[in-house]
């Protein structure tokens, strides 16, 4: 062994190191200690000092003990699967903050009893959506779907249009997941044109329910026919709906995506949403419609499987009491304030030697919501080659790529981040 490799401290002698004790502390010996091995490993190779391992270590120790890290989402898709879809509000940050240690999540503190499970967030999600006789909440829509075919289609039909046979994220399918609990699926109509006669001749004696999937992905235009929900629900079975999006009530500048509150005027028995793209809120599933319907769905032996956390809890009730979500936010700002905001910030780029400018952009719902709008954004265009540095930068940003450029879209940034936004471009310069 050389000199140089016995003078690399032991790992034992880096961890009691004052320096790290803090980190020790805050992050766990292991993680710490995954650290330093990786920073000997460097010393070994030459690429740092024995005498410069502690410091290699500190340099390198993660700001959390968790792996996922704070982005900047620049990408113009308000609503990003990838990035974890919804940005919650400050309010419900703070409520999951509170909701950390022990809650009165199922306990009355005024008569020390059991008490309903979730209270809070249930009753201000009825109190959002009041044409709902119940509401309940599971852990995402796929299980809203689920909890419905259980209890509304075991061993029966489940009448969908050849239209609707949706595949989502990660290659599930919404006829698999429902076949999954032992229902059968009639498939009616074509993949673009579907009458209402198609489902009337296919509802039978074991017709469980109809449901309606919105095609959340994808738009079928052209030579297309669909009946609506009210027709659907004439039919004399219960209709489910599925809005996808979580959309609660109409949205002026989202005028052809479904939302709860009219789907269930039209006469839906049940409609399903997700409480993490358009609402705003956490991920979850939500349920909203006939009172005995809902009252069946959550006594199924499944829903207990499918039960969301304190911490779900506190940020949906927090989402829907509390101020306008970021999702909201980006939604309603106007094009004129977007523009000013990019001139701002290419100005001040390129008044540091960035090649940078402020260019006209098309920014999109995302998550599933409203499938070929555009909503007009502004951006600040920098070269392609700046796309990798940005995603690994700190705080990471992530933008898109086109013509050659690389675009960072405002409208789903928050207007207090422009500065991290600016100094994240300024440290790649």
């Amino acid at each position: 062994m050389t000199d140089a490799r016995r003078a690399i401290p032991r790992t034992d002698a880096v961890l009691a190191d004052p320096r790290l004790a803090p980190a020790v502390a805050e992050l766990g010996r292991a993680l710490v200690k995954d650290v330093v091995v990786a920073a000997q490993q460097r010393a070994r190779s030459g690429g740092i000092a024995p005498a410069g391992v502690v410091d290699a270590v500190l340099t390198a120790l993660p700001a959390r003990a968790s792996s996922l890290r704070p982005v900047i989402n620049a990408t113009g898709v308000l609503v990003h699967t990838n990035l974890g879809r919804a940005p919650l509000s400050r309010a419900a940050a703070a409520a999951v903050a509170d909701a950390t240690g022990c809650t009165d999540v199922e306990f009355d503190l005024a008569d020390g009893e059991r008490a309903r499970r979730g209270r809070g967030a249930l009753a201000a999600l009825a109190a959002a959506v009041p044409d709902a006789g119940d509401v309940h909440v599971v852990n995402n829509n796929a299980a809203a779907l689920l909890l419905c075919a259980l209890v509304l289609a075991p061993g029966r039909e489940i009448v969908l249009s050849r239209g609707e046979l949706v595949e989502i994220g990660d290659g599930f399918r919404i006829p698999e997941l429902l076949a999954s609990t032992g229902a059968r699926l009639r498939e009616v109509g074509t993949t673009n044109r579907t009458h209402l006669r198609d489902y009337a001749d296919a509802i039978g004696p074991d017709t469980g329910f109809v449901l309606r999937v919105h095609p959340s992905n994808f738009r079928v235009t052209g030579f297309t026919s669909t009946p609506d929900d009210a027709d659907l629900a004439g039919l004399g079975v219960p209709l489910v709906v599925d809005i996808g999006s979580g959309l609660l009530a109409p949205h002026p500048r989202l005028p052809g995506e479904p939302d709860a509150t009219t789907a269930l005027r039209a006469g839906a028995a049940l409609v399903t949403a997700s409480g993490d793209k358009l609402l705003g809120g956490p991920q979850a599933g939500l349920l909203l419609g006939a009172a005995d319907l809902v009252r069946r769905l959550r006594r199924h032996p499944a829903a207990r499987a499918l039960r969301v956390d304190k911490l779900t809890l506190a940020a949906l009730e927090a989402t829907l009491l509390g101020p306008p979500t970021p999702v909201a936010r980006a939604l309603a700002v106007d094009v004129a304030e977007l523009n000013a905001r990019a001139e701002r910030l290419a100005g001040s780029l390129v008044a540091a030697g960035v090649d940078a400018a402020a260019v006209p952009s098309a920014a999109a719902v995302g998550g599933g919501g409203a499938p070929g709008v555009e909503l007009p954004s502004a951006a600040v265009s920098l070269p392609a080659r700046w796309a990798p540095a940005l995603r690994t930068g700190r705080p990471p940003v992530v933008g898109r790529v086109e013509r050659g450029r690389c675009l960072l879209d405002l409208r789903a940034v928050d207007p207090t981040d422009d500065d991290r936004l600016r100094e994240a471009v300024l440290r790649c310069a």
